[in-house]
């Protein structure tokens, strides 16, 4: 939403951030993940939940950050959301998907991953392309 706000677009656009898995539902972001917002300034104070059969039908995209995740939300089944590659909208990095910063502590390599992505996905939105 950091994003959305910025570009004056959060009464036209919502987001939320969902896991396919359950193991997290209700913790704070990783401490690293903190770290590198606190560093840029980006206020977050949400917890994690999982995904549901109703964000199918809730959302217009719902985008996933690996092919494992891809094809959990596709398993659900389908709904009026379309299901995309987060780094689909960020071809520059010429990588597919996103690493879990959790087991190697580059949270900041993801992040700046995140960020380019998000940027891509953003202009694909205004250019009604997404």
């Amino acid at each position: 939403m950091h994003k959305v706000r910025a570009a004056g677009l959060e009464g036209a656009i919502e987001a939320d951030s969902a896991g396919t898995g359950s193991w997290h539902a209700g913790e704070r972001p990783h401490s690293g993940t903190r770290r590198v917002l606190e560093r840029r300034g980006i206020a977050y104070e949400g917890r994690a939940r999982q995904l549901t059969r109703a964000d199918m039908d809730a959302f217009d995209l719902i985008v996933t950050m690996d092919d494992e995740n891809f094809r959990d939300v596709e398993a659900m089944g389908r709904g009026r959301a379309r299901v995309v590659r987060f780094l689909d909208f960020a071809p520059q990095t010429g990588l597919r998907e996103v690493p879990d910063p959790y087991y190697t502590g580059g949270f900041q390599g993801v992040f700046d991953l995140v960020d380019q992505a998000a940027e891509g996905l953003l202009a694909a939105i205004r250019e009604g392309r997404q």
